[in-house]
């Protein structure tokens, strides 16, 4: 690559250069459009999302036409349109499939994430250290954000530092296939209580630009996502109440529940049965009904309900929830249509307790009380559209100074420093960009530095099966392990395998970690963990020990330690006390309280809080 660290430098760079966008979602749609408006002449994209109505208020590659469409597709031609001499291949696929290997990364000079799921981002982390390519990594919570600079050997890889699990949830998961109450609760708040309570459903204001665009085509459909009939003249609260859990928890469901393709891995939702209906609404009839009109202030206190604590049965659920139907359109007639959840306002607090619950008891999930929902729904930060844009914008700089750091502008080369950005909310001596150097690997990382992974478990009740899944699929993110000790493999899984060979894991699977045969899984056993698609390996050193008093019998915790010094420190480069809290914590739990590392002699912003 030849030319000058100038604007036409950077253009010749960009032209010359092959960059894979991963995500074609919120920051996805910002970063294409400014890569095609920077000169980048050929991308490849992969998202396997399809575009929702929800995305149509901030995702504006997308139009009302598109809705049910792959994003990466619609995106491409988006982007086409602006740059119709660019080069864009769109894949509507999943990142962790086996065609987009090592090989596949390699093919690239940069890989820009837009990505809001945790596993996938880790797995691209992965394959671009294995394929010593460069990562430009990106991350949104509402008005923060921030952009940081991967280079292998250079800087510390993503996964260096511990990530919080992001507040985000694909819309899809959230309207057809919940599995955690967290998302059973952002369906009740952000898609159930606007359309029965709010104003218009979101994306409402894009898809109106539309419809003018298409001659209105789509006039007279149904602009939620949640179909419910309206409420008939004269009808009281409590009988619409029951129609929509009719048809929201009895239809609906059912509907999803015949799409097979949708179940194959899982159990099908069960649909609200009429009996719980018409216990709820028993309840409600018979209420002990005040002396005065005055309007209740909340639904669950009205029937009895006080216990903020207490996890209500589906037939309480659904008593609360037409409760608090019934006041709201009645009591709050003035304000219907222009309501929003309000963690203050115990009503709404109520109805989403409901709701959720209500939705978790079709889809076998656990319900939680009101306290615990208060609480996790106030929590819950929405995508902003600027954000995403000025975030993709600072992606587009970091990947032009990649390309172009053979072609120095002075001797120090300070103008092709790659950085660590963030946008804040609130500015910071005048400033809502704040920029710090990136940090250098964390030899307590175990994906980009090999330290040895210590774990800790009761190995007479810990399965291999529960290894497999809790520990090293889900706590390390690997994609498909295998587990070796000595000369004897437990486990291993992809599709060459021989049906015998299947079933003497799944059986394996089932026993305890110290009841293995040839060589079991005890305390000081080291085991050796390879993930071949990630170019990843692993030691593992078991410690048993038994639960302590309180603790789940079947615990497992997770730490390290950097092999050849002494209690798992820092390198020289990190200042005694400047470390992370405990020097014997390796990055990777799913929660993390604390600073970040700091390298020698950089200060970094305070109070600093990577977004997800």
């Amino acid at each position: 690559m030849s030319g000058t660290c100038s604007v036409s430098g950077a253009r010749e760079a960009c032209l010359g250069s092959r960059v894979l966008c991963v995500g074609a979602g919120g920051i996805g749609c910002e970063l294409l459009k400014t890569l095609v408006l920077s000169g980048f002449s050929n991308i490849t994209v992969i998202d396997m999302d399809t575009i929702e109505v929800s995305n149509l208020n901030r995702q504006f590659l997308f139009r009302r036409r598109h809705v049910g469409q792959s994003k990466a597709k619609v995106a491409r031609e988006a982007s086409l349109r602006i740059n119709p001499k660019a080069k864009i291949v769109a894949h509507h696929a999943n990142i962790k499939e086996d065609q987009f290997d090592v090989d596949f990364f390699k093919s690239f000079d940069c890989v820009l994430n837009g990505l809001d799921n945790l596993e996938a981002r880790r797995h691209v982390n992965r394959m671009a250290l294995a394929a010593s390519v460069p990562l430009v990594e990106s991350g949104t919570a509402g008005y923060r954000g921030q952009v940081t600079v991967h280079i292998k050997g250079e800087t510390e890889c993503f996964e260096c530092q511990p990530k919080p699990i992001p507040k985000k949830y694909p819309v899809c998961t959230i309207r057809n296939t919940p599995d955690k109450p967290i998302h059973c609760i952002v369906w009740a708040k952000d898609l159930l209580f606007p359309r029965l309570f709010g104003g218009e459903a979101v994306g409402a204001e894009a898809e109106r630009e539309d419809e003018g665009k298409n001659g209105g085509e789509d006039e007279g459909k149904d602009r939620s996502d949640i179909e419910v009939s309206e409420r008939a003249e004269g009808q009281p609260a409590v009988e619409y109440g029951c129609v929509v859990l009719r048809e929201v928890y009895g239809d609906a469901i059912a509907r999803l529940a015949a799409v097979e393709d949708m179940w194959k891995d899982r159990e099908p939702p069960t649909p609200l049965s009429s009996d719980v209906i018409a216990a709820g609404r028993a309840i409600v009839q018979g209420r002990a009904r005040g002396g005065d009109d005055k309007v209740p202030t909340s639904a669950s206190l009205a029937l009895g309900l006080s216990d903020s604590h207490a996890t209500w049965s589906a037939e309480q659920s659904a008593a609360v929830f037409l409760m608090a139907v019934e006041i709201l359109l009645d009591g709050h007639a003035d304000r219907v249509g222009k309501l929003g959840f309000d963690k203050e306002f115990p009503l709404s607090v109520d109805f989403v307790t409901a709701a959720s619950n209500l939705r978790s008891h079709c889809y076998g999930i656990e319900p939680k009380s009101s306290f615990d929902v208060k609480g996790m729904a106030g929590n819950i930060i929405h995508a902003i559209a600027t954000t995403n844009a000025i975030i993709s914008g600072l992606i587009v700089l970091e990947a032009q100074k990649l390309l172009l750091r053979g072609l120095r502008q002075d001797d120090d080369g300070a103008t092709l420093t790659p950085w660590t950005t963030f946008v804040q909310h609130n500015p910071t001596g005048g400033r809502l960009l704040q920029r710090i150097k990136p940090l250098p690997p964390n030899p307590k990382c175990y994906v980009c530095s090999k330290a040895q992974v210590v774990m800790e478990a009761n190995t007479g009740l810990m399965t291999l099966g529960r290894l497999v899944d809790d520990v090293l699929r889900k706590a390390l993110a690997f994609a498909e392990p295998t587990v070796t000790v000595g000369s004897t493999m437990h486990y291993e899984c992809g599709d060459d395998l021989e049906e015998d060979e299947r079933e003497r894991y799944d059986a394996l699977r089932k026993r305890s970690l110290g009841d293995l045969p040839g060589d079991p899984i005890g305390h000081g056993s080291l085991v050796q963990v390879e993930d071949f698609s990630q170019e990843m390996s692993v030691e593992l050193l078991v410690c048993h020990r038994e639960p302590r008093e309180g603790e789940d019998p079947d615990f497992f915790e997770v730490k390290g330690e950097v092999k050849g010094q002494d209690g798992g420190r820092g390198g020289e480069d990190e200042p005694e006390g400047e470390g992370d809290s405990d020097s014997d914590d390796l990055c990777v739990v799913e929660e993390a309280v604390g600073e970040k590392r700091k390298g020698a002699g950089q200060e970094e912003p305070a109070k600093r809080q990577r977004a997800s």
